[in-house]
Formats: C-alpha cells, structure tokens, sequence
C-alpha cells in the first residue's frame, strides 16, 4: 500500500490500507486534495472513501497507461503520512444536546463503555474527530477515531427511525445523519446542523479531514437554535481554534 487497482470500466481505486486506519486515512485525504488541484485533463471525479481514493475518468481524454502513470507519479512524489502532505484542516464546533430525548440510547452506549452517563458526555463532547469519508447521504460524515474503550458493537436490530441531525455512535466513530433513517449505531445526542443545502454555492456543508467537537449544550439554548442553517455550527481553521 497504497495500490492502484482498476474499477469497472471507468475506474481506478487507489487504496491506502485494506482496512480502516487513522493514518492512511489522513495521507488519502491528503492525496486526493493534491490529485483534483493537478487539474489532470480526463479525471472527471475524485472521492474519498476511509481506506481509498476513487477516480472517474473519461478514456475518450485520457488512455489509462497515462493516468496510472500520473496516479503512481503523485503517490511517489512524497511521503502522504507527513504532517506537510495533510489537506489543510478546517474546525467545527457544533451545538449538540446529548441524552434525553435527544439522545435515548447514551445511557446505553456509556454502559458499554464502561462510563457513567455524565461521564460519557464529557469525554464525548472533548473528542476532536474528523470527518473519515462522506457516504451513505448526501453530506454525510463519519467521525473518528474515539477513544478504545468506544469501539463499541453495532446494535443487532435496527433502530426503525433517527431524526436528522442525529448523533449516533459505534466502533469508535460517530456518524451524523444527514436525513432522518434507520440505523444499528447507537443513538446518544442530537444537533440542528443542516448536511445537505442543495441550494448552496457548496451544498455539501462538510468535508473529508474537517474535525468536529460536539459540545454540549442546554434544552433551552438547543432550541433556539432550530432554525439556523447550520445549527449554530461554528467554523475555524484548525489551526486558529
């Protein structure tokens, strides 16, 4: 690793690690921010994904000997795990009611971790996660890595409904949903945060290698707080925060 491999007909996947791991998963987002800023001439689309990078190519603008050429050029031209080589970092802190109505499964989720309920929040509201790959919906995150004692199990039945901006929990990430679904993560706090805004410039409000603090606020302040687009999100540069 990483390793270019062909993906159906239109395809190359180049993988960091065949599992999910902090490490390769920062040098791949590092890398496909590189990747679209060479601009190459055929490269229709690069996604990231949390062990891989996925690009789309037109074979009509670019032969594929060429663009694994350019693929293997990129990845040997640097060290992608350096801190240098890291896409630039953006910092969210997101207004988050956790427990309660807004979080029915926390008491559960601190349990298995052997945490008591207040416990849990705080260390659950200190955690600086980043945004590992956007899947599943539109703008959707997932978050890690979370202490080890949070590699907890997914349910073994699906919970029938979470609401959007549900904070939800298991094997050490979080996932944020951007649209209410079913889900077998575990559901412990909730936010206003609005993921998807097709209707702006960037409809994606996320992206790969952002971090995120969940902190904690009240009922009441939460409340108010419904109607703002991002939910009362702050943003910064990591860097300044």
């Amino acid at each position: 690793m990483p390793q270019i491999a062909p993906i159906g007909t239109e395809g190359y996947l180049v993988r960091f690690a065949d599992r999910l791991d902090d490490g390769a998963n920062r040098a791949l987002v590092g890398f496909a921010a590189a990747l679209e800023a060479e601009e190459i001439d055929g490269i229709v689309e690069v996604s990231t994904a949390l062990a891989s990078v996925f690009v789309r190519f037109d074979a009509l603008r670019i032969a594929r000997a060429d663009l694994v050429a350019r693929l293997q050029g990129l990845l040997d031209s640097r060290d992608w795990k350096t801190e240098s080589n890291i896409a630039k970092k953006r910092l969210w802190r997101v207004p988050t009611l956790y427990g309660g109505a807004a979080g029915p499964q926390l008491a559960e989720a601190a349990k298995l971790a052997g945490l008591r309920e207040e416990a849990a929040v705080r260390e659950l509201s200190a955690a600086r996660v980043r945004v590992l790959a956007i899947g599943f919906a539109p703008g959707q995150p997932y978050l890690g890595m979370l202490p080890e004692r949070w590699d907890v199990p997914r349910q073994t039945e699906l919970t029938p409904r979470v609401p959007q901006g549900a904070l939800v929990l298991a094997v050490r990430q979080f996932c944020l949903f951007a649209n209410e679904t079913p889900t077998g993560w575990r559901h412990i706090a909730s936010t206003h945060m609005k993921l998807f805004r097709p209707e702006a410039e960037a409809p994606f409000a996320l992206r790969p290698g952002d971090e995120m603090i969940f902190e904690p606020v009240s009922e009441h302040d939460w409340a108010l707080l419904e109607t703002d687009p991002l939910g009362g999100a702050q943003l910064a540069e990591a860097g300044d925060a």
